[in-house]
C-alpha cells in the first residue's frame, strides 16, 4: 500500500510540474497551418522586434493584448500558436495564457521561436 501511495504521489507531483505548459508545434507543421490558413500566430517578441521581423501573418501581442479577443478567431477550438525568441524563452506564455483565459482550447507553442524559424530558412515579414 505504501508503494502504491508513493507512486500516486510521484505521479501527482510530476503532473503538476507540467501544468500551464502548452504543446509544441514544429516549424513544418506551423508552416503548413499558415499555408492552409488554419492558425492564428501570436508574436510575443515586442513591437520593435515585430516590426523588424515576424512569422508571416503573426499578430503583435504587445499591440493586441488589450483587445486580444478581437484579434483571435470566433472558434474557440481554432489553432492558436504563440512564440518568442527561441527554446529558452518563456515569454510566449503571456499570450498563450491570455488566449486560454479567453476560452481557446487548441493553443500551441513554437518552441523554436523566431530564431529557429529564421535558422530554418523560413521567410519573415516586416511591419510598418
Amino acid at each position: 500500500m505504501k508503494k502504491l501511495f508513493a507512486l500516486f504521489a510521484a505521479t501527482l507531483v510530476a503532473g503538476s510540474a507540467f501544468a500551464g505548459e502548452f504543446p509544441d508545434i514544429s516549424i513544418a507543421d506551423l508552416k503548413k497551418a499558415i499555408a492552409d490558413k488554419k492558425v492564428t500566430v501570436i508574436d510575443v517578441m515586442g513591437t520593435g522586434s515585430y516590426k523588424d521581423k515576424h512569422v508571416p501573418g503573426a499578430i503583435d501581442f504587445a499591440s493586441a493584448k488589450a483587445k486580444l479577443a478581437d484579434a483571435l478567431p470566433a472558434d474557440k477550438n481554432a489553432l492558436v500558436v504563440a512564440y518568442c525568441g527561441g527554446p529558452s524563452c518563456s515569454a510566449y506564455k503571456a499570450a498563450a495564457n491570455a488566449a486560454e483565459k479567453l476560452g481557446y482550447k487548441n493553443i500551441k507553442h513554437l518552441s523554436a521561436g523566431i530564431s529557429g524559424w529564421v535558422s530554418a530558412g523560413e521567410k519573415t515579414e516586416k511591419a510598418n
